[in-house]
């Protein structure tokens, strides 16, 4: 048996490999090669940019893929989705699509659009927000670089953002917001009725949501005395219900807890006032709850 799964190619592509790799799974490919070697005999990835994989998944093609839910708004597409996987190409953040145009464009709502030339990769998801708001634009499919058209080809563009500093780099504000997206894993309803593909597409997403989760948290632990346990004990937040072991010296605990690292910045000088010692801090792969 073989899962026929399509990894987004592009952007998202070394974020995704990251990704997979914390979850257990090594992903080598050529600069040319549209075919990853993955560690593991019972999946067949191929790199397909991640505007294409829902039209793939559609047509039954492959049985699963990892692509934004901006794409799958896009084109309106008919699978399962199995998880949301809240990454992007540069931060655990999502993506924006937005409206952007000049500062001066006179341009300050969607009913400003009427009449206009706005130029997108999401033409049908442009359209379906236009229509809905009873405007009616000229919309114009563009092979990216949407930004650099303003204003000489087209009034607005429709584009994806993470950190908006292309748009600053352009000159462009965002207007409005469409949508918010982040990379989804879905599959066909054909795969998600196979038993051994629903199994199979079900253990990876429990280990890839289980990278995400870990994103931005560490493990602490730390030998406390146990005079001093209470103390160490309200230090730590609350709702982290730390691990308290017995040590071969009935005099020491052991305390063990995942935090933010935000947080461990700002409690361990309290810890090891309070009388924490041997205090270590650990990445964490995965984090499932």
């Amino acid at each position: 048996m073989k899962l026929r799964l399509g990894l987004p190619k592009g952007s998202l592509q070394e974020a995704t490999f990251q990704v997979f790799d914390k979850a257990g799974w090594r992903i080598r490919v050529d600069a040319r090669s549209y075919h990853p070697v993955m560690d593991d005999e019972e999946i067949e990835a191929l790199l397909i940019r991640p505007q294409e994989i829902p039209r793939y998944l559609e047509d039954g093609l492959i049985d699963a893929g990892i692509t934004g839910k901006d794409w799958m708004e896009d084109c309106g597409l008919d699978a399962h989705e199995i998880a949301d996987l809240r990454y992007a190409k540069t931060s655990m953040n999502p993506i924006r699509v937005v409206l952007a145009t000049r500062a001066d464009s006179g341009i300050a709502s969607a009913a400003d659009l009427q009449g206009k030339r706005i130029s997108t990769e999401y033409v049908r998801l442009t359209e379906r927000w236009l229509r809905e708001r009873g405007v009616s634009a000229t919309v114009e499919f563009s092979w990216g670089a949407c930004e650099m058209k303003v204003p000489d080809l087209a009034d607005a563009v429709v584009v994806n953002t993470e950190t908006g500093s292309s748009l600053r780099a352009h000159n462009l504000v965002v207007v409005e917001e469409l949508l918010v997206s982040t990379p989804r894993l879905v599959a066909s309803h054909r795969a998600w009725s196979d038993p051994w593909k629903r199994q199979k597409l079900e253990n990876l997403a429990v280990l890839l949501v289980g990278v995400i989760q870990a994103e931005g948290l560490v493990g602490l632990k730390m030998n406390v005395q146990r005079r001093h346990l209470q103390t160490v004990l309200d230090i730590l937040p609350a709702l982290k219900r730390p691990t308290v072991s017995s040590l071969t010296d009935e005099d020491w605990v052991a305390v063990e807890t995942v935090l933010t690292e935000r947080e461990v910045r700002r409690l361990v000088p309290d810890l090891k006032r309070a009388g924490a010692t041997g205090i270590v801090e650990y990445s964490l792969n995965k984090v499932i709850y």
